[in-house]
């Protein structure tokens, strides 16, 4: 059954990329961020987001099953029972068997999705036997990132476009101090905010957590492969909502060591550390 859905739901999504890019005459962008005329999702980078691919593939089916048939539906209504061929309208108002159909079908099918729902919900809760944990505090309007196992903290900000054109990184995207993760360790990811309500989102991790002030939220990654992620604060957070970017840098356990070396110098959490004061960000 599995097999059958993957097959079908590889022909739907063929399909409906070559429609949808003859019709926008555009070309299908996907990568580990937003593309200009992209569609469908980022590439899965985590045990999550391939999870919840599978999932959106199963519904893909579900859908285009449905669609045509109650298309078909609509259209023998139309004409079996137009004014020109029924002059005297049928006055029946029940019947017994097409309602129960109508009932215990949609609910079958509400069934069949849920199983599988409930089952990616739960398994991107919690994480279970973690390697590590970061805490990633929104605020208005950039990030902090605390390590506490290994004692460090640092802010992040967006890059000025200024800034990111000198240094030839994305405009809008792009942070001076990005979140750097090691390549196939379980991090445990405990989101809150100091101020208002912010969003963990970064879209091929398949993660997205909200930050709650006086609460703390959590989620979980897992990266297969090093790379440069995004993410971006999806939670409208104020007049620099637009401006605050996430990038995670997912590092071999060695460039990690190297990386992580460097950050206990740069960003140690001792009491002669300097404190970091909140900056504005500007166009």
């Amino acid at each position: 059954m599995a097999r059958i859905f993957a097959q079908a739901a590889t022909g739907a999504r063929t399909l409906m990329t070559a429609l949808f890019g003859f019709l926008l005459f555009a070309p299908v962008a996907m990568a580990a961020e937003p593309q200009p005329w992209q569609l469908g999702f980022q590439p899965a980078a985590t045990p999550v987001k391939h999870r919840i691919e599978s999932f959106h593939d199963m519904l893909l089916v579900i859908i285009f099953a449905i669609a045509p048939f109650v298309l078909a539906l609509l259209v023998y209504v139309c004409v079996r029972f137009r004014a020109s061929k029924n002059p005297t309208a049928s006055k029946t108002s029940h019947n017994t068997v097409i309602e129960i159909i109508w009932t215990a079908v949609p609910v079958l099918i509400l069934v069949l999705i849920a199983i599988p729902s409930f089952r990616i919900l739960y398994y991107q809760d919690k994480a279970v036997d973690p390697d590590m944990t970061i805490k990633a505090e929104a605020r208005q309007w950039y990030w902090n990132y605390t390590y506490p196992d290994s004692e460090i903290a640092f802010d992040s900000y967006m890059l000025s476009e200024e800034d990111a054109a000198a240094q030839g990184k994305k405009r809008l995207l792009d942070v001076d101090n990005a979140l750097v993760v090691p390549v196939g360790k379980k991090v445990q990811v405990l989101v809150t905010t100091g101020d208002v309500m912010h969003s963990f989102f970064v879209p091929s991790a398949g993660v997205q957590v909200y930050g709650t002030p006086g609460r703390v939220n959590e989620t979980w990654f897992e990266f297969e492969e090093a790379g440069t992620y995004y993410g971006q604060c999806n939670q409208i957070c104020g007049l620099n909502h637009s401006y605050m970017p996430i990038v995670v840098e997912a590092k071999s356990e060695a460039d990690y060591a190297v990386w992580l070396a460097e950050a206990k110098q740069k960003f140690a959490m001792t009491d002669a550390a300097p404190v970091t004061v909140a900056r504005a960000v500007t166009e």
